[in-house]
């Protein structure tokens, strides 16, 4: 999507992102990390991350331009399909969602458990990687992945940073919404503190897209 933005009488386009498809983990996790204490701020860096302005001239837009470009950043999150996507494609290697979560094995509940104690926005990676596994076999919808080991976390950690934004986004709210399942299984404790940090995630990726701000 391009913006024109008129200076000195001359008008230039600027990119910015075409769909919620654009965003990566990465990106999403610099969204919902930002500092919230300045609005000004927070629309500068939002608007920098989503776009190829340059932060001098978004400095030197004016508030009804500020609020176009925040506008249309918060139709297309709302656009976005957040239907859970059991299969996605990183780098080219396909990786499934755990198929069953009541089946989901020890060590992998204790590293989500400590992701999500050590913050998760900060961990959506980490947690993503424990989540979705390489397939192993596929037959149609169906397929298996493989075993969960927590050495390989970190690597596919690091491939995972470029999983779309709405994908990351549908499988937390998958998670948080399986959360009366889950607590027949897992410790309360933890499912309350997945609850509570998807909907602190929700409200932060509001407020940066521009729904919520005052």
């Amino acid at each position: 999507m391009q913006v024109n933005i008129s200076k000195d009488g001359k008008k230039k386009s600027y990119n910015l992102i075409n769909s919620w498809n654009d965003v990566t983990l990465e990106k999403w996790a610099k969204l919902i990390t930002m500092d919230s204490k300045s609005k000004s701020k927070e629309a500068l860096d939002t608007i920098s991350l989503l776009s190829d302005i340059p932060k001098k001239l978004i400095k030197e837009l004016g508030i009804n331009d500020v609020s176009n470009i925040l506008n249309k950043i918060a139709e297309l999150q709302k656009d976005a399909n957040s239907k859970l996507r059991r299969i996605i494609v990183v780098d080219g290697e396909e990786y499934g969602f755990h198929p069953d979560l009541s089946e989901i094995s020890l060590g992998a509940y204790a590293d989500i458990e400590t992701y999500i104690q050590a913050g998760i926005e900060n961990n959506l990676a980490k947690i993503m990687a424990v989540l979705y596994r390489p397939i192993v076999e596929k037959n149609g919808k169906h397929y298996s992945i493989r075993s969960y080991n927590g050495s390989e976390v970190r690597m596919r950690a690091e491939k995972f940073k470029k999983m779309k934004a709405k994908d990351v986004h549908s499988s937390l709210v998958f998670f948080w919404t399986l959360g009366n399942e889950l607590s027949k299984i897992l410790p309360l404790y933890l499912t309350e503190r997945v609850n509570q940090e998807i909907q602190l995630l929700q409200m932060k990726s509001l407020q940066v897209s521009g729904d919520g701000s005052e």
